[in-house]
């Protein structure tokens, strides 16, 4: 028996050694979670976001942060309808042609400060500054005279019709009727800033102390790199509906590594939006009834887009000859295994038409693969050039060995169909998203989900100097029926209008459709309330981990 130890001191050893296995069995890191856990949701990022600036952003991994940390002055549903959110309410005109959003007053920012209708004025001129190079301001060109000023037209921000009434009343004038633009002011562009920090932080969106936001999470901590974690906004104005405390997300692009983190438990969620299962496994865990492996169509489109101002892509006929020299049924089920839907058009299934979706109401049926046409375009298109073969063409994709596996198929492809030798490229996706904003590619991979409900989300895409048309495609004829298809409130007319550039695009092929994408994903059965919404994106603003 060991000497000088008294009954007290046992007592408070054996409190210690409790407290270490309560601790233990709670985790650690802020990792503790499923059944029996805290309220804690741990998922992947597939890449370090190129951008939290709401008026910089343009990819999915910065979107994904983006939607739970800021409120727009609506929301969209798991089907795409409009909700309000910093809005309560809004009316609009007659002719369509003025919003006035009436805003909540208990909104709050995560410092405290009330969120107002002139944070929102703030947030989208800055975005319209022609010196601050926004991607998506054209976004905004609904608005009253916001073309005009972000192409320098007119140099009065005052003459932008939009407004703040009061601090909680926002009146918005457009140039033309646009019926889905409570929709479109869910997206992050248009979400508000805090014009007084912003003003005194420049680089207010580069860490998480520095970030002020005003949705249902604030950022608590980002490892650049290696993770981000959100923690709920206690002065949100729905805080008592939010059940989550923390979302970890793991910044990790390795497919098999997620893949075994989630069957360790060390995640609740793996695969879409921004996250992915290892393509080889699909058919495996599909059979495996206890994974419970998810597949959910969504609207977004899978494509190759061609650098057309450089050669030899500048010659449509040889764009042509690549697109119809696909095997597309053969990539969706020897490659890609997940259901997706071979694509001969832009805008996806899912998205809203006159009556039923896009899709339904207008078939794409725009070409064919044709073997033998793709060898006698290509002929043409090279003579054309003065060329005799092809010279040396890069293909570029960012990290993921999905992008990959369907790069080499198709690449295999053209040298089969084709006779054509083309280089792979993998570039971290920063790199990638720079190169393609650049024009830094002959060839890139790309993908686009719906920022709105409306295929008007997909046929602008391409108008001439959008800021995310990187295979820079301008056609006078496509542009014109884009904006009449702007500026009437007919829906009908609308359709049919974006039918016809649809249809007039393809026929040229800046891009190449490849497949319509589904959700693939599987969750822990004690994830409840989050989804996969209409266009792939993940909502856990409602969600909670269900305790035993």
């Amino acid at each position: 028996m060991f000497k000088g130890f008294n009954k007290s001191v046992i007592v408070f050893m054996s409190i210690v050694l409790l407290m270490g296995m309560v601790l233990a069995a709670c985790g650690n890191d802020g990792k503790s979670s499923g059944a029996g856990g805290d309220q804690v949701f741990r998922m992947i990022l597939g890449s370090e976001p190129p951008s939290l600036d709401p008026g910089l952003a343009q990819d999915n991994n910065s979107s994904t942060v983006l939607r739970p940390i800021y409120d727009g002055l609506t929301r969209k549903d798991e089907n795409g309808e409009v909700k309000g959110a910093a809005a309560e309410k809004w009316e609009v005109s007659k002719d369509g042609l003025k919003y006035t959003f009436n805003l909540r007053k208990d909104a709050k920012w995560s410092n405290g400060d009330p969120v107002k209708a002139s944070d929102f004025v703030f947030a989208w001129k800055r975005a319209l500054d022609p010196a601050f190079a926004a991607p998506y301001a054209y976004q905004l060109y609904y608005i009253k005279n916001a073309e005009e000023y972000n192409t320098k037209k007119i140099t009065d921000a005052n003459q932008i019709g939009v407004k703040a009434v009061d601090d909680y009343t926002l009146e918005v004038e457009l140039k033309a009727p646009t019926p889905y633009f409570d929709s479109l002011v869910s997206f992050y562009t248009y979400f508000p800033l805090n014009e007084k920090h912003v003003k005194a932080t420049p680089k207010f969106a580069a860490e998480a102390n520095t970030m002020v936001t005003n949705g249902a999470f604030t950022i608590k901590e980002w490892k650049h790199n290696d993770s981000i974690t959100l923690a709920k906004n206690e002065s949100y104005y729905g805080a008592k509906d939010i059940k989550l405390a923390t979302v970890n997300m793991k910044i990790l692009n390795d497919a098999n590594t997620q893949l075994q983190m989630y069957n360790s438990g060390e995640i609740d969620w793996v695969g879409r939006p921004v996250g992915e299962i290892p393509v080889d496994k699909l058919p495996s865990l599909k059979a495996d009834k206890n994974f419970g492996l998810q597949v959910k169509g969504i609207a977004s489109s899978y494509y190759y887009e061609f650098n057309t101002k450089q050669a030899p892509f500048d010659n449509a006929k040889i764009r042509k000859a690549f697109a119809m020299a696909i095997d597309r049924k053969s990539i969706v089920e020897k490659v890609t295994l997940g259901d997706q839907i071979p694509a001969f058009g832009f805008v996806p299934p899912g998205i809203k038409g006159e009556k039923k979706t896009f899709r339904e109401e207008v078939k794409d049926d725009y070409f064919k693969e044709d073997v033998n046409e793709a060898k006698k375009l290509l002929e043409e298109g090279l003579k054309e050039k003065g060329l005799t073969k092809l010279p040396q063409v890069t293909l570029i994709y960012n990290t993921s060995e999905a992008h990959k596996k369907i790069a080499e198929a198709v690449v295999d492809m053209w040298k089969k169909n084709l006779g054509a030798d083309i280089k792979l490229e993998n570039q971290e996706f920063g790199v990638y998203i720079k190169n393609r904003q650049t024009g830094n590619f002959q060839i890139a991979r790309a993908g686009w989900g719906a920022d709105y409900n409306d295929p008007m989300t997909y046929i602008d895409l391409l108008m001439t100097g959008g800021g995310n048309n990187n295979s820079k495609y301008s056609n006078a004829e496509y542009d014109k029926l884009v904006k009449e298809a702007q500026t009437t409130q007919d829906d009908k007319k609308r359709m049919e209008a974006m039918a016809k550039a649809e249809k007039l695009m393809v026929s040229e092929m800046p891009i190449i459709p490849v497949y319509y994408y589904t959700g693939i994903w599987a969750q822990k059965p004690y994830v409840k309330n989050v989804f996969i919404d209409y266009k792939g994106d993940i909502d856990f603003t409602k969600g909670y981990i269900e305790k035993k």
